[in-house]
């Protein structure tokens, strides 16, 4: 009797979620189609320069390769940028309209008053100038309303790009908020990373915190995926509940999540640090569905200042190296990027 082997059929879209996830990619629909394209595509180049960008790219490198291999990836900046433009021509053209319909009342009026006046001295107009003024007055005033029809016409329409840019906002503020813990997502995160050295001067106060919850994948395979999902939801609560909202925390991919503090110093961001890494490990995660006791979650943590990086990527890499660090010593602690962490830096670039 020969016995078929039977072969477990693997979804395309759970295969790049896991993938997107690896690499700490956010959840934006061009995204998928990027990362599906690079795992079922044909095409060498798009593979090469896919495969350079190695772990959590940003996304202005993902938008990089989607503009060169797919013909329909746009980056969402397109829009806005299309929709302002075209609102705000629409309303310089209302402003333009409406200061011409404002010059032809003024005409239009005076062109009446003396009409009226020169008809009261002479009622027959004998040179035949009282029909030349009535046929201006009524030529303006034909002006005039097809002005006045103009305008309405394009207030409506502006009140349209106002709804829809109303629509876009929504959609944008969306697209920054992980679905999951509702903090801000990468997207979010790399234009925040990005303005630490916009302003040179404000450079001197900044620091990047990335956290990494620890064994993370152990919660996953014993608990499930949904018991995952509310140990970095309980994760996040803390996160905020300990830091406050004026303080910019995001959720980068799997079970990261990056700090970025303003007016800080070496020592206060360290302490910044530590206290969110004991209120973590001191709360109790507990199953909602059951009552069940998952033990305490725990978090290890790599600290950069601004200074001691040339920009946005270097810093993110200096910050993961010190996480590399504390993860390496044990865990449950946090490191500050230094000359050892500078080694270990070299060695995940190599």
């Amino acid at each position: 009797m020969i016995q078929s082997e039977t072969t477990e059929c693997i979804d395309p879209a759970e295969t790049v979620i896991t993938k997107m996830r690896e690499q700490g990619i956010s959840s934006l629909p061009r995204n998928y189609e990027l990362v599906y394209r690079f795992l079922n595509s044909s095409n060498p180049k798009l593979i090469l320069a896919y495969a350079a960008l190695g772990q959590r790219p940003s996304q202005i490198q993902l938008d990089a390769i989607g503009m060169r291999f797919l013909p329909h990836h746009y980056p969402e900046t397109a829009a806005e940028q299309s929709l302002d433009s075209v609102y705000n021509e629409m309303l310089g053209m209302i402003r333009m309209f409406k200061k011409d319909q404002s010059r032809l009342r003024k005409y239009s009026n005076v062109l009446g008053e003396t009409s009226a006046r020169m008809s009261r001295e002479d009622a027959r107009d004998p040179d035949g100038m009282h029909d030349m003024r009535r046929i201006l007055s009524s030529a303006t005033g034909d002006t005039l309303e097809k002005s006045e029809a103009v305008i309405y016409q394009m207030v409506e329409q502006a009140k349209e790009l106002t709804r829809l840019k109303s629509e876009l906002e929504d959609y944008k503020r969306l697209c920054a908020i992980d679905p999951v813990t509702k903090l801000a997502n990468r997207r979010a995160f790399d234009k925040r990373l990005s303005a630490i050295y916009d302003r040179k001067s404000e450079t001197a106060h900044q620091a990047l915190i990335i956290a990494d919850i620890d064994h993370f994948k152990a919660f996953n395979d014993t608990y499930g995926h949904q018991v995952g999902d509310r140990v970095l939801s309980a994760t996040a609560a803390v996160m905020k509940k300990t830091l406050g909202s004026e303080i910019f925390i995001s959720r980068t991919g799997g079970e990261e999540f990056a700090i970025i503090l303003d007016g800080t110093g070496p020592e206060e961001a360290l302490k910044t640090a530590e206290r969110v890494r004991e209120a973590i490990a001191s709360t109790p995660l507990k199953d909602h569905n059951d009552g069940r006791d998952c033990g305490r979650v725990t978090i290890s943590l790599g600290l950069c200042m601004a200074t001691d990086a040339s920009g946005p990527q270097d810093i993110y890499n200096k910050a993961d190296a010190a996480l590399y660090d504390a993860k390496k010593n044990g865990r449950n602690r946090v490191k500050t990027y230094s000359p050892k962490a500078k080694r270990l830096l070299s060695l995940l670039k190599g």
